[in-house]
């Protein structure tokens, strides 16, 4: 019996190692398929960056491919009905754009509105000499307006001023509120390009430096179009920020949305990114989504690379929009970086993140005066619903109440 008993245990302790790997293996086969490495042998810009995978919120394994892989080709080994549940994100409902533009326009007008109020104060003194103009364009240029603009401003509201004699706070506020829009420009095409094509998807790229919150707002913007009841597919470019490509890809499970990415850290972003868009053609969706690496605007090397990328995505389909996501708060340091990033890609439209809290409401104007390129959508919190398109009069309404 004595001889028996140390055998015993040691199936015992055997069996409990065993059932503990059991879940963390199937772990890490679920909701994963592997393409075959993918070369162009006649195009060396389009090289492998090893397997590629589509992550399906579903908590299913995704069995379709990009265009030419056989199903036959794919690993898509069973995932037994018991380890389905684990890890599952719910699908969420992302907020009608109706309301989050609604709830933004709540938050600006308690967050952002020093610029008004002191140019309101300052307008409805009794006299307005040169010191006064002083101060105004002083509120102007701290509140990021920009020089150009700045004189613009103050050369209308001083002709305006001579013409209005009196100047009640109702007259004055009236007054801001015409040549601020007139500033903010309403007639730029604020409208996101992401109709899908005849055959196509409509193609976006997300750009800017590191830290701006760039995966965060390809994220929220996929929940805007998901509210739009557009199909949309991620593909997680940016191949050098640790965890980058697992963030995108739960945000796009929070909305049911696909995300294609590599599993090698390092990859070739221009060759995942590729894939996105043969993917996104094959599975005839609406919109490609590519959250791209976080450039240093002084880094010729990457930022060289991004225009690879984006070459690379042209061989399949036409870029249809890129979206520069800027931190408000940076002020004019953020446009040095626009410059730069219009230099390489066809900049379309700016997304300004932290319009919220220390950032100062006249960068909207200096963004758009010194690249000519609209202000598409602003970020006023970190809620994932908190992104919204941006609206001329409304942004201007919140700075004067």
């Amino acid at each position: 019996m004595n001889d028996i008993l140390p055998i015993v245990l040691s199936i015992l302790v055997a069996l409990v190692v065993i059932g503990g790997l059991i879940p963390v293996l199937v772990k890490t086969r679920r909701n994963i398929t592997r393409y075959p490495e993918t070369r162009d042998a006649n195009d060396p810009e389009v090289r492998s960056g090893g397997g590629t995978a589509v992550e399906d919120s579903t908590g299913t394994i995704e069995r379709g491919g990009p265009a030419g892989v056989e199903l036959d080709d794919l690993d898509t080994t069973a995932v037994p009905d018991d380890a389905a549940g684990l890890e599952t994100i719910p699908v969420e409902t992302p907020l009608p754009v109706a309301g989050r533009l609604s709830r933004l326009r709540e938050r600006l007008v308690r967050s952002n509105n020093i610029m008004g109020k002191g140019l309101l104060a300052l307008l409805s003194s009794d006299r307005i000499d040169e010191g006064v103009w002083d101060e105004v364009e002083e509120t102007l240029l701290l509140a990021d307006l920009g020089t150009e603009p700045t004189m613009q401003l103050v050369d209308a509201l001083r002709e305006r001023v001579k013409v209005l004699g009196t100047r009640t706070p109702e007259h004055v506020k009236a007054m801001l509120r015409e040549e601020l829009i007139k500033l903010v420009d309403p007639t730029m095409d604020r409208s996101l390009n992401v109709e899908r094509h005849a055959d196509k998807p409509a193609v976006m790229m997300v750009v800017g430096v590191n830290g701006v919150g760039k995966t965060t707002t390809v994220g929220k913007l996929a929940r805007v179009l998901v509210a739009e009841d557009k199909d949309v597919l991620l593909g997680a470019a940016d191949t050098f920020r640790a965890a980058a490509a697992e963030q995108l890809a739960t945000w796009g499970a929070r909305v049911g949305v696909p995300t294609v990415k590599s599993d090698i850290d390092g990859a070739d972003p221009a060759s995942v990114a590729y894939e996105a868009v043969k993917a996104g053609i094959e599975q005839e969706v609406d919109v490609v989504m590519i959250d791209t690496a976080g450039r240093l605007q002084n880094k010729v090397g990457l930022m060289d690379e991004l225009g690879k990328v984006k070459r690379v995505v042209e061989k399949l389909a036409e870029v249809d929009e890129v979206l520069l996501v800027l931190d408000a708060t940076t002020g004019q340091n953020g446009l040095n970086q626009a410059r730069v990033f219009s230099e390489v890609v066809n900049i379309t439209g700016i997304v300004l993140t932290k319009l919220d809290g220390t950032a100062k409401g006249g960068i909207v104007v200096a963004i758009q005066k010194s690249l000519g390129v609209p202000v598409k959508l602003v970020g006023l919190g970190e809620g994932a619903d908190d992104l919204a398109p941006f609206d001329t009069e409304s942004f201007v309404d919140a700075l004067l109440n």
